[in-house]
C-alpha cells in the first residue's frame, strides 16, 4: 500500500516541480519588461545631458549613436530591444489560455525594432557629432534602415497599447484600460505633431510609452508571483 501511494505521489511532485520551474522563468522574462523601460530612459537622460553638441531639438535621440561614444547608445538600443523581446515571450506564456497575441507579438516587433536601430547607424550630420557637417547628409543605406526602424517600433508599441486597452476592458480594469487608451493616443499625437519640435515630442513619447510598459510589466510581474507562490502551497 505504501508503495502504490508512493508511485503516486511522485508524479504529483514532478507536476508541481514543472510547473514551478515554469512559474519562475516566465516571472524571470516579465521582470525583463520592469528592467526594459528604466534602462532605456535613464541612458538616453544621461546620453542627452553629457555628449558635446547634442541638441533635444534638432536632434534625434538615435543621434546618440553616432561619435566615440556613440557604441553607449548602441548597447542601450541592443540591450532595451532583447528584454523587450523577453518580456514579450513571458506575456505570451501568461496569456496563452487566450486567443489573442497581438500584445506580445506587438511588443516583440518594439524589441526587435531597437535592435534594428541600433545595429544600423545613421549619418552624422547637422553639426553633431561637433565638427560634421552642419547640413542633412545624403542617406546611405545603413541610415535608411536606421531611420526606417524606431518609427515601426514605436508604432508597434502604440498598438500594443490599443490591444492591451480591449484587454484590460474585458478583465473589468477600467483604469489601466484607460491609462493605456491614454497613452497610445497621447504617445501618437506626439509622433505626429507637425513642425519644429518634432524630436522633443518624439522623446516625451518614448517616455511615456516606456513607463507605460514598465508598468505593465510590474503588474504582470506580481500577478505572475502570486501563481507561482499559489503552486507551492
Amino acid at each position: 500500500m505504501s508503495r502504490q501511494r508512493a508511485s503516486h505521489a511522485a508524479p504529483v511532485v514532478d507536476a508541481r516541480t514543472s510547473l514551478l520551474t515554469t512559474a519562475r522563468s516566465t516571472t524571470a522574462l516579465l521582470v525583463c519588461g520592469v528592467l526594459a523601460g528604466p534602462l532605456f530612459v535613464i541612458v538616453i537622460a544621461a546620453q542627452a545631458l553629457a555628449r558635446e553638441g547634442f541638441d533635444p531639438s534638432r536632434h534625434p535621440i538615435s543621434a546618440l549613436s553616432l561619435g566615440d561614444r556613440g557604441w553607449i547608445q548602441i548597447t542601450d538600443f541592443v540591450l532595451v530591444g532583447m528584454l523587450s523581446v523577453a518580456f514579450a515571450v513571458g506575456q505570451r506564456r501568461v496569456l496563452r489560455p487566450a486567443p489573442a497575441t497581438w500584445g506580445p507579438l506587438l511588443i516583440a516587433v518594439y524589441g526587435v525594432g531597437l535592435i534594428v536601430t541600433g545595429v544600423f547607424v545613421g549619418d552624422p550630420g547637422l553639426d553633431f557629432p561637433p565638427g560634421t557637417d552642419p547640413g542633412i547628409p545624403e542617406l546611405s543605406w545603413h541610415a535608411a534602415v536606421h531611420a526606417a526602424a524606431p518609427p515601426v517600433a514605436f508604432g508597434a508599441l502604440i498598438g500594443a497599447c490599443a490591444v492591451f486597452t480591449r484587454r484590460f476592458l474585458e478583465g473589468g480594469r477600467r483604469g489601466w484600460a484607460w491609462y493605456s487608451a491614454g497613452t497610445g493616443v497621447t504617445a501618437l499625437a506626439l509622433q505626429l505633431w507637425p513642425g519644429a519640435g518634432g524630436t522633443v515630442c518624439t522623446a516625451v513619447a518614448v517616455l511615456i510609452t516606456s513607463v507605460w510598459m514598465t508598468a505593465v510589466a510590474i503588474d504582470a510581474t506580481t500577478e505572475q508571483r502570486r501563481s507561482a507562490a499559489a503552486i507551492t502551497r
